[in-house]
């Protein structure tokens, strides 16, 4: 006699499992507009890769004769599966399943999953949605006692942090202990107009006095512009299509190479637009993304953080098929400047190419950190000088091009000064300790108020130093390396990520 029995209890269990919170509440959960847990797996990995992980656990209902009489699946699911070809850890909370909440859920499953990402050496793609195993105050009556707070298996969320990409996806409501498993990633996104982020959602808050809807406390409107998560998505299939995106470009785990991918943009392509693509009127603004698409292969950049510390630019993108980090200033956002969330979104991008071993490409227009009353309460020294701090620990090759300006501390923070140099200036460069524009009446303030003519003076002045400015006499002392033509830019960098990668790898 065999085991037939049993195996068809286990498949009458697992079709229980994929009724999640049962249909009506499935339905609701599509009214919403958004997909169950399953589905979103289901869109995320590669067709027919996912294999489920305690699939049946749940809290069962036994009649008098020991015979499954009811079952309420657990709301956590999570597997292996294959994303962009390469295994990974997925994840998806069932917020059809008590919204989430810790009474239907099974702590040791999110420990696992956590668990095997770290050991297996394999990245990990949370999807959240609802409080994400955290507390529920309705526990407090089945549990008969409450408990001194703590989260088992924290560590390896940490762990995973400093060993394998972690995306994480806010696709719905998510508070407490879910929105801390989404901030602990290495990629965030949340869904514009669905998905919002609490540490306390309305009804708590209001507990404090404070009267406000959902997407007015934490919507993707206020976190993706202060930093809590990188990106906002359209739509889930535009938060699964930027995971992916995101992963494509990192390795599977710490220390072993990112992916090379077949490129068939032409190394020594040079592009014509560069030539005239920064103004002559060093007032006038121009686009970085422009210079950034032309000299990346034709389609591989991939940006994050658009919405927030938004002086800088930080994505990614390939040269001759080589994956790169890649960091530049954006001057139509106040001027370029570093103000405090600029510096901090620095700060953790240069420390995640550096973890991940990504060569980063720096494109410079930096007037230096922002100034005045609001930046300085603000700290943005104190920002600067992290983000500055994470370029210097950086031990990646790194390559500059001063396309602009390059001014004082932040100017100085585009490489590490005391490492070899990889750097180019376009012609268009302009760099010292201050500008020139409001430096001159600091600098020549007793001999301009001695003056007969104070603003003639000021204009000579400023003359005589516009003639020792041209960058071409700081490469005749060998201040810069090279000069270059714009339109050599990408054979040149392509160059650089060719060598980097020999050395990393």
């Amino acid at each position: 006699m065999g085991w037939e029995d049993e195996v068809e209890e286990l498949r009458r269990r697992e079709a229980l499992a994929e009724e999640m919170g049962g249909p009506d509440k499935v339905a609701r959960q599509r009214a919403r507009g958004k997909l169950d847990a399953r589905a979103r797996i289901a869109a995320l990995v590669e067709p027919d890769s996912f294999r489920e992980i305690g699939k049946i656990a749940g809290r069962g209902q036994y009649g008098a004769d020991g015979a499954l009489a009811g079952f309420q699946p657990s709301n956590f699911i999570f597997g292996r599966a294959d994303v962009g070809g390469r295994p990974a850890v997925v994840s998806a909370d069932d917020f059809t399943v008590r919204g989430g909440a810790a009474d239907a859920a099974i702590h040791r499953k999110f420990v696992m999953c956590e668990r095997m990402a770290h050991e297996l050496g394999l990245p990990l793609v949370r999807m959240v949605d609802g409080t994400g195993g955290g507390g529920s105050v309705k526990t407090l009556e089945t549990t008969g006692a409450t408990y001194v707070p703590a989260v088992p298996g924290w560590e390896d969320v940490v762990r995973n942090l400093d060993s394998v990409p972690v995306v994480a996806l806010a696709l719905g409501p998510t508070a407490g202990l879910g929105a801390a498993r989404v901030v602990a990633s290495h990629y965030s996104v949340m869904v514009r107009g669905v998905s919002q982020i609490f540490a306390a959602g309305p009804a708590v808050v209001a507990a404090i006095g404070e009267e406000i809807d959902r997407e007015a406390l934490g919507g993707a409107e206020v976190h993706a512009r202060n930093g809590t998560v990188d990106d906002e998505a359209e739509s889930e299939a535009d938060a699964f299509s930027r995971a992916r995106a995101f992963l494509s470009f990192l390795p599977g785990r710490v220390g072993e190479p990112a992916p090379r991918a077949r490129s068939i943009d032409p190394v020594d392509r040079r592009e014509p637009t560069l030539i005239d693509a920064v103004p002559r009127d060093p007032r006038q603004v121009y686009s970085m993304r422009h210079i950034l698409r032309a000299v990346m292969d034709e389609g591989s950049l991939f940006e994050m953080g658009l919405r927030w510390g938004r002086a800088a630019i930080t994505a990614f993108g390939r040269l001759d098929g080589r994956p790169v980090a890649v960091l530049a200033s954006d001057p139509s956002f106040l001027g370029g400047s570093w103000d405090a969330k600029t510096s901090e979104k620095v700060e953790r991008f240069v420390g995640l190419a550096d973890r991940f071993r990504l060569p980063i490409v720096h494109l410079v227009d930096n007037p230096g950190f922002m100034i005045g009353r609001a930046a300085e309460a603000a700290g943005t020294i104190r920002y600067g000088v992290r983000a500055m701090n994470a370029v210097y620990r950086a031990t990646v090759p790194l390559a500059c091009v001063v396309v602009r300006r390059a001014y004082g501390i932040a100017g100085s923070a585009m490489s590490n000064a005391e490492r070899f140099p990889y750097r180019f200036a376009w012609p268009s460069g302009d760099w010292g300790s201050l500008p020139i524009e409001g430096g001159i009446e600091v600098a020549y303030r007793a001999e301009l108020e001695a003056a007969e003519d104070p603003a003639a003076h000021l204009q000579a002045i400023r003359e005589r130093l516009n003639r020792v400015r041209s960058p071409f006499r700081t490469a005749e002392r060998f201040g810069i390396e090279d000069i270059i033509d714009p339109r050599d830019t990408r054979p040149l960098l392509c160059e650089f990520a060719e060598l980097a990668w020999r050395k990393l790898f």
